[in-house]
């Protein structure tokens, strides 16, 4: 370190030292420097390099000179670049148009195709029809002999369609029949259904379709009584159209022959009090609306119901308290409301 720091003082000396004047001004000898000339030999020797690098890449392109002239398309250019390489290296007393003369290759010795082998535009034109129909040819035959991709059913369950299924498909069927008002076909496809099953769900829309339409007897073609003893639903439709028929008797039997529960069926016991009231049997009447009320005491209609029960049967008390009750909740018909507070202004005065 001290010896790097006397260099650079030494330097600094050199730098600021007055010049000596001199009468005489002779060759002076330069300062004896070796960084100069070893930054002189670097760039020397970079020059040479790149010379060399040049003269063989000269080389290099000039000996592959003749490959590139073959792999030309057209005899003309291939003359024109070997003609242009001869000129660059051939000796100035010779005569261009000799090595122009000696450059061009021989008729026999071009490099280009026999007639044989390069087919004329007129015989591809020709050709390519067929060789289209060939290939169309193989690939069919290829996809016919390619078998065709399986598709596997293993993770799918097959379900066959049961009679509920279909009788219920059968059923939106005819529901949009009977809405275009095409009974008629609606019938026939319900004969259809009939021949293998039961189809009770079609049957009610075909024979409520009927008997809204008044036919009450066609309705009750419908509904047979082997099919309708086992259906609460056709047993309530067909003892309408009976009443319809003014068959009182008959439709009150097929209601009671079978009678659901209430929360199953509300409607079927409001149907049987209501024809039970109408044939007189007020006390029957009456216990099938107190299980309607014990189940749900909010329907007004059923108050007034038991109320009419018990006033026939002289309970004025009981049917007064009935009454009460329905004008009470809401929901009840203006019409049914003025019969309401007509009877209890009745049974109040007396």
């Amino acid at each position: 370190m001290s010896l790097l720091n006397e260099a650079l003082r030494a330097a600094e000396q050199r730098q600021n030292r007055p010049a000596a004047t001199s009468a005489y001004v002779g060759e002076q000898q330069p300062p004896h420097n070796g960084k100069p000339l070893l930054l002189t030999a670097v760039v020397m020797w970079v020059l040479l390099i790149a010379v060399m690098g040049g003269y063989w890449m000269l080389a290099d392109s000039s000996s592959a000179e003749p490959l590139v002239v073959e792999s030309e398309p057209t005899p003309n250019h291939r003359i024109q670049r070997t003609a242009a390489v001869a000129v660059d290296q051939r000796p100035e007393n010779e005569p261009v148009k000799a090595l122009a003369s000696a450059s061009q290759p021989e008729p026999s010795a071009a490099r280009s195709p026999p007639a044989s082998a390069v087919p004329s535009p007129s015989s591809t034109a020709q050709e390519a029809p067929a060789r289209q129909k060939t290939i169309a040819a193989k690939i069919a035959v290829k996809a016919e002999e390619t078998p065709p991709e399986e598709v596997s059913t293993a993770g799918v369950k097959y379900v066959p369609e049961t009679p509920a299924v279909a009788d219920r498909s059968r059923a939106r069927k005819l529901e949009r029949l009977v809405a275009q008002g095409n009974i008629t076909a609606a019938e026939r496809s319900l004969a259809a259904l009939t021949q293998v099953q039961a189809g009770p769900r079609s049957r009610y829309v075909v024979a409520r379709a009927l008997l809204v339409d008044g036919k009450p007897n066609q309705a009750l073609g419908w509904l047979p009584a082997d099919v309708t003893a086992e259906y609460s639903r056709l047993r309530l439709l067909k003892a309408r159209a009976l009443h319809a028929n003014n068959d009182l008797a008959t439709a009150v039997d097929t209601l009671n022959s079978n009678l659901p529960p209430v929360q199953d069926h509300a409607e079927y016991r409001v149907t049987l009090a209501t024809l039970l009231q109408q044939q007189g049997e007020n006390t029957e009447a009456a216990r099938h609306w107190a299980e309607l009320i014990a189940w749900d005491d909010s329907q007004a209609p059923w108050w007034v119901g038991l109320a009419i029960s018990l006033e026939a049967q002289g309970e004025q008390a009981g049917a007064i308290r009935a009454y009460r009750q329905a004008a009470e909740l809401p929901g009840l018909p203006r019409s049914l409301a003025d019969y309401v507070r007509q009877r209890l202004q009745a049974l109040r005065a007396g």
